[in-house]
Formats: structure tokens, sequence, C-alpha cells
């Protein structure tokens, strides 16, 4: 099966979730997307069936240097969850609307909640590289451009066509989020995230426009949670901040700082998501 440049139809979800179902002796309820150089809380899943994308045709896969590239299925923290260890990302070639085909899998196999991170720049100048930030709503620039992950045909099993997004990202999982980093003594920031195309990083001009609409800009994530949306699925996403995006002092940034200042980071990262899916 190959279904690049193509609309994923509800047969081409099906057969993906039979092709999962088969590789897998679990049946999980909670998902997780983990960004760049965020992989590692996948390796802490027990009894794990790990699922190589190119193990599943039609699958899209990761090309991007700190993306794994697998389903990790398992227990964790008393809850079965399936790990996207990597995603795709629309720079990479592949049409919006299959950015979605793993969420969609995802609500076929019948999960409750997902989960996501990235790693993303940091606009706000008051958060450090290194810091996390609780997304709590975004601007989508890729699909103000025309690329959504809903064009194309309405999957009316899934949702409607025009689906509401005045509250993408939960506010009982964030709350829950916000509590558990309080405990924990974890800095946990609130911002709006930027979507944007890439991979190219943005101008000093361009970071200028956006310091007046959002506090974190990166490359993923928006399209994600737009298909969760469309399911009903109930959604957080945490960025990790990787980098300072100050017009006024900005450095080039290296793709292997990004990928080490992220895993730093994680630490943190997976406290907060250990105890949520714990506490779910």
């Amino acid at each position: 099966m190959n279904y690049k440049n193509q609309f994923p139809s509800l047969e081409t979800i099906d057969e993906l979730t039979k092709l999962v179902r088969g590789k897998t002796k679990h049946k999980p309820d909670i998902g997780l997307i983990l960004g760049s150089g965020l992989g590692a809380l996948a390796e802490n899943v027990k009894n794990a069936d790990n699922i190589p994308y190119t193990d599943l045709p039609g699958w899209p896969v990761s090309t991007v240097e700190g993306h794994t590239g697998q389903l990790v299925i398992g227990e964790l923290e008393g809850k079965t969850v399936l790990v996207m260890q990597g995603r795709i990302h629309f720079y990479e070639g592949y049409d919006m609307p299959l950015l979605g085909v793993p969420i969609r899998v995802m609500k076929r196999m019948c999960i409750e909640v997902l989960i996501v991170t990235n790693a993303a720049g940091g606009i706000n100048q008051d958060f450090n590289p290194g810091d996390l930030m609780l997304i709590t709503d975004h601007l989508n620039l890729i699909g103000m451009a025309g690329q959504n992950p809903l064009r194309g045909p309405n999957l009316d099993e899934f949702g409607p066509r025009f689906p509401d997004m005045s509250r993408p990202y939960s506010g009982f999982l964030n709350d829950k989020l916000v509590q558990i980093a309080k405990k924990n003594h974890i800095i946990l920031h609130k911002g709006i995230y930027i979507a944007v195309t890439g991979p190219n990083l943005e101008t000093r001009a361009e970071y200028r426009m956006f310091c007046n609409y959002a506090d974190a800009v990166g490359m993923s994530t928006v399209p994600e949670v737009i298909v969760a949306n469309h399911m009903g699925l109930p959604c957080a996403a945490i960025s990790v901040l990787t980098d300072e995006c100050d017009p006024d002092n900005l450095q080039p940034a290296d793709i292997n700082d990004i990928i080490e200042t992220a895993g730093k980071a994680e630490v943190n990262l997976n406290v907060l998501f250990r105890e949520l899916i714990r506490e779910l």
C-alpha cells in the first residue's frame, strides 16, 4: 500500500489499524507523540511491542534527526499506552492530510487521550532554553496558507465537516499538568504556540512579528491537534523551549544543540507525563 500524495480514506485508516493490532498484544487507551530529541519516555514502557513505521505499509515515515520512527505499545504507570517515538512533518514532503493518519489510527484503536510534545523556539523573552511551556492555544500559519490536515473529503465517521476549534486543548488535562508541575516544583509556563511550515528557521523580522502574538514557534503539533479535535479526542501539548528567538540578539541555531537541550529538559517532561498518566 502506498498512500503518499493521496487523501487517506476510511479504508486506508482501517487497514493500518488492523496492521497495528496484528503486531501487538496490547489494547492501548492513551496516545503519546514524542517530538525532536524527546523519545526517552518510550524507553520506560514495559512489556513493549516495538513497531517500526517502515513495517506498516502506508504509514508516513519520519526522516528527521531525533525521531526514531516507531510505535512503542505497552504499559506505563499502570496504563496501556501507544507511543509515537518520532513524528512526521509537512516539510518532509508529505501531503498535510497524511499527518493525521497516525491520529486517526489511534482513534480507531480506541485511544481516549492524546498527549503531544515538541521542541520549539522560545519567543517570549521571559522564558529560557530548557523550560517547558504548556500550550493553551495556537496560531496555525500553515493552515492560513491553505494547508490543513482536514482538507479533502470529510470522513464523517470521525467528525463534522466544520469542527469547532474554540478550545483545542483540554482544560481538564491542562489543569492536571499545572497541578503536577506545582507539586514537583517544575517550571511550566503557559503560552500560545505558533505553527510554521519550515524547515528553515525564521528571520529576525518574522520573530519580531511573532512576538506580538505568541510565546513559542515550531513546525509540528497543530496539524495533529486539529485532527484530534475533529474526532473529539481530548489532547494536551507541551513544548520544550530549546533556543531563544530574540530578534535583537539572534544566534544561528544548531540542530545538535536543540536536541541536546531537549534531552536535558526531558527529565522534567517525563515526570509530568508519567504522573499525568498515573492519575488518568
